[in-house]
């Protein structure tokens, strides 16, 4: 992490939000999702929330170094129609080692469509990889059929 990885830093991010973002498309085999009205699906806002976040980070990691999603406290108080611009603001609000909080607020034109706090972690790509590899092998294994 770089020095100027420092509570203060923001970034914005306008998403004009498109059909395939909505509810229906979140989870297609679900019955119950494709019922549902075609709005912004929380599930993608969750997303866009998080994009917004990395966003602030740019040029504030060293190389090997990216960050994970690993704490989300969203409201989702309004709906977005989609071909709605949604505009997100997460701003860097607390550094703790390598966990960073962000605060956060999205608007779209008619209001405050959700607010609340996302937290990051910081990892070595390397070494996270490395601990995936463990868990997949493992997994294998444990799935595996046994031997006769």
């Amino acid at each position: 992490m770089h020095a100027s990885l420092q509570p203060g830093l923001t970034a914005r991010l306008d998403y004009l939000v498109p059909a395939e973002r909505t509810v229906p498309y979140l989870l297609p085999e679900s019955a119950y999702f494709a019922a549902l009205p075609s709005v912004l699906a929380t599930g993608y806002l969750v997303g866009v929330v998080e994009w917004t976040c990395m966003r602030a980070l740019d040029g504030h990691l060293d190389d090997g170094e990216q960050t994970l999603g690993v704490h989300v406290d969203l409201s989702h108080e309004a709906p977005t129609p989609p071909g709605s611009t949604l505009t997100v603001q997460a701003d860097l609000s607390s550094v703790d080692g390598k966990q960073l909080t962000f605060t956060v607020h999205a608007h779209d034109d008619a209001g405050t469509v959700c607010r609340g706090t996302h937290r990051r972690a910081v990892i070595n790509t390397e070494r996270f990889h490395e601990r995936l590899r463990t868990r997949t092998t493992a997994s294998h294994r444990s799935h595996a059929p046994e031997a006769r």
